[in-house]
């Protein structure tokens, strides 16, 4: 995706009024750059390889971002390095795939919490409930958390291929309007001329 509308100045979908198209609302980049982010201590340590990293780059690119990775770092600190890196760096989004479980050595959570500036629970909410809903009880045992720092949504999805297919079907319909809300662009209003 370019970010550039039709050459014939129509709307590029029936999503487009709702994410950021001319007039209903936008303010956020043209282009949305994404960073993936898979989280597990034995795909960094090359013990297995990383499945559920390339399925969410490839979904975040067909959500219309450039993406980047994935990047596979260790849980701990190494996510919030790398979360904060990404900030720098100029992404607008970061999706994170793994570390959300119950297990001690599952951190990815509070690692995000200790870069974001206002949590998103709505997202963390709905995606957990899209699993439950999907037939995986276990979804609901993900603490993957959602916000914005300094502009920058980041989402962490569970450390499963499936989990990772669902948690993007709740974000990908939001994903521009979130971007665009976080870069200060207005609520698209129902019916509101252009």
């Amino acid at each position: 995706m370019t970010g550039e509308p039709p050459a014939d100045g129509s709307a590029a979908g029936p999503e487009a009024a709702a994410h950021g198209a001319p007039g209903h609302g936008g303010g956020g980049p043209a282009e949305i750059r994404a960073l993936a982010v898979t989280v597990s201590n034995r795909a960094a340590a090359g013990v297995y390889e990383d499945r559920s990293g390339p399925v969410l780059a490839r979904l975040l690119a067909e959500a219309g971002c450039t993406v980047d990775g994935p990047l596979v770092v260790p849980d701990g600190p190494p996510v919030e390095a790398a979360l904060r890196e990404a900030i720098i760096a100029g992404y607008h989004v970061v999706v994170t795939t793994g570390g959300t479980g119950l297990t001690p050595q599952d951190l990815t959570p509070e690692m995000t919490r200790r870069v974001l500036d206002r949590e998103i629970p709505g997202i963390a909410e709905a995606i957990r409930a899209a699993g439950v809903a999907g037939g995986v009880p276990a979804a609901m045992l993900s603490r993957g958390v959602a916000g914005l720092a300094s502009g920058v949504l980041i989402v962490n999805l569970a450390g499963s291929t499936g989990g990772v297919r669902d948690g993007m079907a709740v974000l990908a319909p939001v994903l521009r309007h979130a971007v665009d809300q976080a870069h200060g662009g207005d609520h698209p209003r129902p019916g509101a001329a252009g």
